[in-house]
Formats: C-alpha cells, sequence, structure tokens
C-alpha cells in the first residue's frame, strides 16, 4: 500500500501485476487519473455494495459523462451530464486528481480544463481528500480534517450542480425510479426521491426506487362507474415528468385538460402549462422532478376511495396436478384472453350449462340405481338439519365459512350428509334476496370452473373427507393455511412449476367473492390470468356468513 492509497500487486520479478489506481470502484484519491475508457461504478444503496446504476465515465472521444445503466446489464443509457470537451485539437484525454486537491481534464493540447473552482484553496497538508460517485449519480469531493478524527467528511464540490433538473434520458427511470418524484435536498446538493401520492414504493427499503400505483387503471368497456365517479386528481405544483409524454393539447384550458386525462384510460398524469398547454402522460412516469421554473402544475390521476391493497402472499404455488389439467388451463386461458368480452360471457355461460347437463345425466343414473338422494335439490328447515345431526353433535371439522357437522338425511333411503352451521348469517347471496341478476352471478360461476379445473374434481364431492367435499371452502381454506399443494395432492410433476396454480387461484377466489361488488370483470379476470396486472391479495369470499 503506497502512501497515496494505491494498492499495489507485484509478481515474483518485482513486476507491477495490479493496482487498485487501475481498478477503481467508485473513488478517487488525490493523484490518481482516470485513463481514456476508464470508469468509476457507484455502489446500488447507502449500504449495499453492490454495483449501482451510476458511472463516471471517460469517453474515448474526450467527454467526462455521467450515466446511468440498466441494471442487472451494463447497457449505458445517454449521459445526464457530459464536459462537452470533444474538439479534434482539444479533446480530453485523462481526468485528473492532483495531489494538491484539484480536478480537471488534461486535454489533448496540453491545456487543462478545471472541474473543481480555483477558489476551494484546498490543503493536502491539513485535510484528507477523496472523490465519489455516490449512490444517488451525484459525483462529490470531500474533505476530513487529519488532526480530528470525530469530525465527518465534509462536501466541498460536487457535479451536477442540481442532479434532479438535467436533462432527461429516452431510456432509464432518470434520477429516481419509475413515478417517482426527484427533488434537491438544500443542504447536501443531494437529490430526495417521493412517490406521489397514491403511489407507493416497490421496495420498501429502496427508497430512490420504483413508485407503484396502488391501482391498476382499466381500459375495459365494462368497468363498473363512469370515469368521473372512480377517478380524481392530485394536484402538484411545479412537477414534471419531461419523457412520458404521448399527446399535447393546445390551446386547451385546465378543465378541458382534466377531462380529457379523466375520460383517457391511457392518461396517468397530466401536465398543465403556460396557461394553454396539456401534456398527457402514461406509465411509467420517468425522470420526475420538482422545478420551480416550470410555471405550471401536474394533475396526478387517484383511485378514489380506498383500493384493495396490491402484492402477493409469500405461499406456495403449486402447479396443476397434471399435464391434462395444465392443458385444460391452457385452452381455457387462451380462449378467455383470446375474445371478446360478449364471448366471453356466452363461452362461460355454455361450459355451465354444459357442466350442469353432464350432472344432471349422472344424477339421474344415480337415481336409476336407488343410491342417492331422492331429488336434485331440496331446501331443509333447521329443526331438520338440527334433528338430522343430533343436535350438532358430532363436529367433522372447520371451514372458512363454518362448522361441519356429521348427519344422516332420511328419503328414498338413509344418506350420510355434511351440515355447515352458520352462527352468523346474513341473507346475502343473488338467487335468495332481492337483487338483481348481474353478469357477476356468471363471474362466481367461472371461478367455480377455475378450481374444479385447477383441482381437477367437482365443486361438491361427498366421497372425499367431509373437510373437503365443499371445494370453494376448501380451497380457501388451503390458500389461508398455506398449503395449496394439497390441492393438486402432492403431485411431483405439478410442484415443478408453483407460480401459475397460485395466481389462478387468487383468481378464482375473488370471482366466488359473497358481495357481488367485490368481484372483478370478466376483462379483469382475463388480464390476471395472463398476467398482465397483479392479482391482489383476495380476501375472505364469505365475511358475511363467518362464524364468531
Amino acid at each position: 500500500m503506497s502512501n497515496t492509497g494505491n494498492f499495489e500487486l507485484f509478481d515474483s520479478n518485482s513486476d507491477k501485476a495490479w493496482e487498485s489506481f487501475r481498478n477503481p470502484t467508485d473513488t478517487m484519491l488525490p493523484s490518481q487519473t482516470l485513463e481514456s475508457g476508464e470508469l468509476l461504478s457507484s455502489k446500488l444503496s447507502e449500504t449495499n455494495f453492490s454495483k449501482g446504476r451510476f458511472q463516471m465515465r471517460m469517453r474515448p472521444e474526450g467527454n467526462l459523462v455521467l450515466n446511468t445503466i440498466n441494471l442487472p446489464t451494463d447497457n449505458i443509457n445517454d449521459p445526464y451530464y457530459d464536459t462537452e470537451t470533444t474538439a479534434s485539437n482539444s479533446s480530453g484525454e485523462r481526468v485528473v486528481f492532483n495531489e494538491s486537491g484539484y480536478f480537471y481534464l488534461l486535454l489533448s493540447n496540453d491545456h487543462r480544463s478545471s472541474l473543481t473552482s480555483r477558489s476551494m484553496n484546498p490543503s493536502t497538508k491539513n485535510f484528507y481528500y477523496r472523490a465519489i460517485i455516490n449512490f444517488d449519480g451525484v459525483f462529490t469531493l470531500y474533505q476530513h480534517p487529519k488532526n480530528l478524527r470525530n469530525e465527518g467528511w465534509t462536501a466541498l464540490w460536487s457535479i451536477p450542480d442540481d442532479i434532479c433538473k438535467v436533462r432527461g434520458t429516452e431510456v432509464g427511470s432518470g434520477t429516481c425510479g419509475f413515478n417517482s418524484i426527484c427533488r434537491l435536498n438544500p443542504g447536501d446538493e443531494r437529490p430526495i426521491c417521493d412517490c406521489p401520492k397514491g403511489y407507493f414504493l416497490s421496495d420498501p427499503n429502496n427508497e430512490y426506487g420504483d413508485c407503484k400505483p396502488n391501482y391498476t387503471q382499466s381500459c375495459a368497456d365494462d368497468e363498473e362507474g363512469s370515469p368521473a365517479d372512480l377517478y380524481g386528481f392530485e394536484e402538484v405544483i411545479n412537477t414534471d415528468w419531461p419523457t412520458s409524454d404521448y399527446a399535447l393539447l393546445q390551446p386547451f384550458t385546465e378543465q378541458q385538460c382534466r377531462e380529457s386525462c379523466l375520460q383517457d384510460c391511457m392518461c396517468a398524469v397530466a401536465i398543465f402549462r403556460s396557461g394553454d398547454m396539456c401534456w398527457k402522460k402514461k406509465l411509467p412516469l420517468s425522470n420526475g422532478r420538482f422545478d420551480n421554473t416550470l410555471n405550471g402544475k401536474a394533475l396526478i390521476k387517484i383511485r378514489k376511495g380506498n383500493p384493495p391493497p396490491r402484492g402477493t402472499p409469500d405461499l406456495p404455488r403449486p402447479d396443476m396436478k397434471n399435464q391434462k389439467n395444465e392443458h385444460n388451463l391452457i385452452i381455457v386461458g387462451s380462449v378467455l384472453l383470446g375474445g371478446s368480452v360478449f364471448f366471453n360471457f356466452i363461452l362461460i355461460t355454455s361450459v355451465c350449462l354444459c357442466f350442469f347437463l353432464v350432472y344432471k345425466k349422472e344424477h339421474r343414473q344415480i337415481l336409476h340405481h336407488g343410491g342417492a338422494v331422492g331429488t336434485n335439490l331440496r331446501r331443509f328447515t333447521y329443526e331438520e338439519l338440527e334433528e338430522a345431526t343430533d343436535g350438532f353433535k358430532e363436529e367433522l371439522g372447520k371451514g372458512a365459512f363454518g362448522i361441519v357437522y356429521k348427519g344422516l338425511i332420511q328419503m328414498s333411503s338413509v344418506t350420510p350428509v355434511a351440515v355447515k352451521k352458520l352462527n352468523t348469517l346474513v341473507q346475502d347471496a343473488e338467487w335468495f334476496r332481492n337483487l338483481p341478476i348481474t353478469v357477476k352471478v356468471d363471474v362466481f360461476s367461472f371461478g367455480v370452473l377455475l378450481l374444479e379445473i385447477i383441482c381437477c374434481r367437482r365443486s361438491v364431492d361427498m366421497e372425499v373427507g367431509y373437510a373437503e367435499a365443499l371445494l370453494t371452502d376448501w380451497a380457501y381454506d388451503c390458500y389461508c393455511e398455506e398449503r395449496l399443494d394439497a390441492l393438486v395432492e402432492f403431485d411431483m410433476e405439478a410442484l415443478n412449476d408453483k407460480k401459475k396454480v397460485e395466481r389462478f387461484a387468487m383468481v378464482a377466489i375473488w370471482c366466488i367473492q359473497e358481495d357481488p361488488s367485490l368481484r372483478p370483470t370478466m376483462r379483469k379476470v382475463t388480464q390476471m390470468l395472463e398476467g398482465v396486472v397483479e392479482v391482489p391479495i383476495p380476501p375472505c369470499p364469505c365475511p358475511f356468513t363467518m362464524t364468531n
């Protein structure tokens, strides 16, 4: 280790084999140079020393630049800062951090292009110096007093002057993550990244990362409610995402700008500037910044009310039970995703009708052999069920929506049954209350059908254990207890890929919600099945009929 801080390795012939000054990471020290083609690379975050997004690079044509890369690759984006030293007779050759603490570019004509100000007057006799490309993209020169060990490092100079206002890059998120807003901290000239209202950090541990909207804006024609009922605007002054425009409307009033963005399902933000300009922007938003010279405002579209939380649970993700199951899912998904909403409605209705006819045929065959209940559908009184279960005596298990008891029903013969007792009951399902039958009934039917395909069994099967007899109850139990693999009976082939079944099972649980208003539209169902939109964590399908 030399006195300059250069770590050197020598071979058996005392020849220098490697040195840290020629293989820098994010730091330069006095007497170090950055030659043509060499670079500094930032760390990922304040505490993560993996390779980060920002670089300082001495390019062969003579420019010293600061640029971002698209992790995890080394693909370089356009620079957000450069010295513009590419003239043929005075191009830059190397960056010099001399022993006096000054930074300059040595040009091809032997002249110097100063980077630090001469008025700084650094003193290497009394101070230590180092320069770092920080994880937030600011290249900063620091000093530390040699005789005061408890003192921290003080920033003396940095480039660029305001990283939030640098020119935006066409590719990449900019200084902060996608959909984020950059503003400069006046205390240390470093950026602060904020998520706008209605957005949250994708990674809560990375405040400089991407922001995600807490809702999914849909272009579905059957979205329930008008745009004015579903969305509003959050006003933020002097804020812009300059590289995310897809339309400029001029001349336009602010009210016209609001209405145009509100009615446009692609519009996430509208920027109203200069009294008559309306810039419409779509996600993801990039190069966000606060700039008090913009003379305008951002109208950020947000969902009214409380949208359901987004995210997926950390659960086992079982795949299809076998090749036949997977083939069925592929067929169903392909047809649904390729068809219109009307076609999907007809398809689902037809499939449900086919299942009904098959079940009806099988039921008639059972009746012919005299081994089942005498009618296809029978309504029992509470007293009859209490008698059949001997006063709800023998408990078989507890499902998500109630306790199941063993019982015997006397009809054409004595038949063992499973009876579910609901302690708190609200008369809430469309067929049994005075509510109109809507397309959401078909969504429920599709959810049941989807569970049957995933599990390769009927929705009601008395030949399995009582706890598993009702597929909708058992599937939600398995989901809550993190044992979705039981739905595919621990089939090894099915467990090779665990992501698809979790997504399909979650979609099915959304479809079988007891409250029709919570069920997604078929357009949203197809988007979730395809993976175009994220599937939120589904709530309990029957909150109104849960036991106390």
